[in-house]
């Protein structure tokens, strides 16, 4: 899905005359600095992924909190995200792995997914 249809869209919602807000699952690296998001899961980029792994270990879990504090110039690495109030330095290609929605999520729905 392309990048800008994964970002929260508006659409009008017919039972009343205002917009309602919708995300779409997006990746921490889309996310733009500042903006709060929540972890839906973390993706094993291969069969036994250490990065993902440690990555969950590290407080990345369904419904958590996230958020990009700071990025490095020109799309470069690395990414300074807070999860709760510990902040880390992340490889794009690490924080690729982390989806990621604008809405708090049902976490019994997305806790069966990250068993592997």
């Amino acid at each position: 899905m392309h990048s800008a249809a994964r970002k929260a869209h508006r659409r009008y919602n017919e039972n009343s005359s205002h917009f309602k807000t919708e995300s779409f699952p997006m990746r921490l690296t889309d996310l733009s600095k500042g903006v709060s998001a929540f972890v839906e899961r973390v993706e094993d980029a291969s069969a036994p992924d250490p990065i993902a792994q440690r990555l969950r270990d590290l407080g990345f879990v369904p419904g958590e909190p996230v958020r990009v504090v700071a990025r490095a110039p020109w799309s470069a690495d690395p990414l300074l995200v807070q999860i709760g109030s510990t902040r880390f330095a992340l490889r794009r290609a690490e924080a690729e792995r982390v989806t990621i929605q604008l809405d708090a999520i049902d976490i019994t729905n997305t806790q069966a997914g990250t068993a592997a």
